[in-house]
């Protein structure tokens, strides 16, 4: 069994989809539209496989605080602690906000948090 995919509401799909295609190689599928919803998504796919879907409904638009029960983090995993390092550069550079530098957590991972543009968090790992 496999997680097909994850996805997330989101307010700007134009923005999140560039996030996504930008700084983690994804590609994006054509705006998919449904207008008896007013729905719109893009699907994110990612080099290993996993997707991503960006949903936007003009109804949902209520976000919630960040640490609460339910999903914590998007996890990306980038290969090895170089990349974890080198996509933290990046991310700082670039003006995202960055939770926790690259470390080494205490069940051994080395990784870093961001908020993507709409404060949803990231997790870059090995």
């Amino acid at each position: 069994m496999k997680i097909e995919h994850v996805a997330v509401w989101v307010d700007d799909l134009e923005l999140m989809r560039d996030f996504y295609v930008r700084f983690f190689d994804g590609k994006a599928n054509k705006l998919y539209r449904n207008p008896e919803k007013d729905f719109q998504s893009y699907f994110i796919t990612f080099r290993e496989g996993a997707r991503l879907e960006l949903m936007k409904r003009m109804d949902v638009n209520e976000r919630y605080p960040l640490d609460m029960l339910g999903w914590a983090h998007l996890a990306i995993s980038v290969g090895n602690k170089q990349n974890v390092d080198y996509f933290t550069d990046k991310l700082i550079k670039a003006g995202y906000t960055c939770k926790s530098q690259p470390r080494i957590t205490g069940d051994g991972y080395y990784e870093s948090m961001f908020l993507d543009p709409e404060k949803n968090v990231i997790e870059i790992t090995i």
